[in-house]
């Protein structure tokens, strides 16, 4: 009888549930979507209900569209939209609002006044990340002050706290488990780097009591196991558990340090491991938990464009310029170069290592000899021209170069972007064959803590590449695009 691990990749705007064999292989899938909800501008939140139920419903369809029996299913692993937030009753599990999506800005004064209380640098030594909406323990605090009843009932212990990945043990357990991973305890800004555990001095500020929060624990381990469920039977270890991020990172066996990988959805998000000591970026980069095995922790450094294939995407919808996303790399090839045009992706603000968040977009170098062509090539530049940046500042915040810079994500399976990635930071470019490799990752840390796989050289030999771009442009054409474009981020 053949055996997988079932992954759940519970991601913003849907659930994926698949199944993953010895030979690291996708044997089935099945994503089930949800939707968002916008209260207010900038806010963004997730009915917890509507999470369960796509998780459900992925793990029903894709049992039955792959017609295995679920005594074949060893282990469940988990990965998560990182830094949403919920609450819950811990009698009954009832959530008692929606959660916070990691996008949502509605805490920015709650920043601003830990900011102007001169704890910015407090947070950033003990926790590795900035003072930002974006980050789980403002939320929280939000939480507590707004909905009604939540601080006394969270004083009395009567309310648990998660992120996505403690709310679905939580359920699949029958609430017996309330556990959350330390990659997604590193995103919350109430994790010590160090100590793996929460900090009194971190909370306090945040006006958190302990008894909400969840036990941390390794990524790799039986957290316990599924129980009370309608769509699963009972007994099936829950074993593995990473943020989305982190989770990529080790499906594309990144696993020594200096090792990378960069995701392309709508925004890109670069990792790399940098070992078993975190290291505090003189560049505005977060220093993130990449994972715990046993009790060897390792560690990454991490930088986000905030805009990539959502610039592919305003081309698409908002100038007409191309029919399909897909379309850009066509279109781009008509010329051979953008002829001096540079697209600054900045439509959301710039991230590390700029940190301009009132940024916006800018086109530059226009002459009546530009075309669409031009347009949609500077597009792709100014993708990979992020990119470049964010890798150099791990190489000066690190001291010495990374290796291979390992890809995925949808806007991967474009070969010129990623021609240009490798020529523009002169280093490899691996594409592996499976590209889903967050719910890979997930499933790996899974089956590590059953004994599915042995050891992670197993797990690094079963990774395949299915093709390496390997710089070939010469260093005349990269310093002119990088003067080109610093010049243009200096007028912004």
């Amino acid at each position: 009888m053949t055996e997988y691990i079932l992954a759940i990749d519970q991601g913003t705007t849907g659930t994926t549930a698949l199944l993953i064999g010895h030979d690291l292989c996708i044997h089935g899938r099945q994503t089930i979507e949800f939707p968002q909800h916008f209260p207010k501008p900038g806010w963004v939140e997730h009915d917890p209900e509507e999470i369960w139920a796509s998780t459900r419903k992925a793990i029903l369809y894709l049992i039955e569209e792959t017609g295995i029996s679920t005594g074949q299913i060893q282990a469940i692993g988990i990965t998560n939209q990182r830094e949403t937030t919920l609450l819950w009753e811990r009698n009954g599990g009832q959530p008692i609002g929606n959660a916070i999506v990691w996008q949502c800005r509605r805490t920015a004064e709650i920043c601003q006044s830990l900011k102007n209380q001169g704890l910015a640098e407090t947070y950033r030594r003990r926790t590795g990340l900035v003072l930002d909406p974006y980050f789980s323990g403002t939320k929280l605090t939000w939480m507590l002050e707004n909905l009604h009843g939540a601080e006394t009932r969270a004083k009395s212990g009567r309310l648990a706290f998660g992120t996505i990945d403690s709310f679905l043990v939580w359920r699949l357990t029958g609430g017996k488990s309330h556990v959350t991973d330390v990659s997604n305890a590193s995103r919350t800004l109430m994790m010590d780097l160090q100590k793996l555990d929460w900090d009194d001095a971190l909370l306090k500020p945040l006006k958190v009591p302990r008894t909400l929060l969840p036990e941390i624990v390794p990524s790799s381990q039986v957290y316990g196991k599924t129980s009370s469920l309608d769509f699963l039977p009972d007994g099936i270890p829950i074993s593995g558990m990473a943020g989305d991020q982190q989770s990529a990172l080790f499906g594309q066996a990144c696993y020594s340090p200096g090792q990378s990988k960069c995701t392309y959805g709508t925004g890109a998000f670069i990792l790399e491991n940098i070992g078993d000591t975190p290291i505090l970026s003189k560049h505005g980069l977060l220093t993130t938990v990449a994972w715990q095995l046993d009790d060897k922790t390792s560690y990454a450094l991490e930088g986000s464009a905030f805009i990539a294939g959502a610039a592919v995407q305003w081309l698409r919808d908002g100038m007409g310029l191309i029919e399909s996303s897909g379309g850009i790399e066509e279109l781009a090839r008509q010329v051979s170069g953008s002829d001096g045009v540079v697209f600054i992706p900045a439509l959301t603000g710039l991230g590390a290592p700029h940190w301009r968040s009132e940024a916006r977009g800018q086109i530059s170098g226009l002459t009546r000899g530009t075309t669409a062509a031009h347009l949609a090539r500077a597009t792709l530049e100014g993708i990979a021209l992020q990119i470049h940046d964010l890798v150099m500042a791990m190489t000066d915040d690190r001291g010495i170069p990374g290796s291979i810079l390992k890809v995925d994500g949808g806007a991967a399976e474009n070969n010129l972007l990623m021609q240009m990635q490798a020529d523009l930071i002169n280093r490899p470019v691996s594409r592996p064959e499976t590209i889903e490799t967050t719910a890979l990752g997930a499933a790996m840390l899974a089956g590590l803590a059953i004994g599915f796989w042995a050891d992670t050289e197993e797990l690094a030999k079963g990774w395949n590449e299915e093709k390496c771009f390997v710089p070939q442009a010469g260093d005349d054409w990269r310093e002119t695009l990088l003067k080109q474009w610093r010049e243009a981020i200096g007028r912004i």
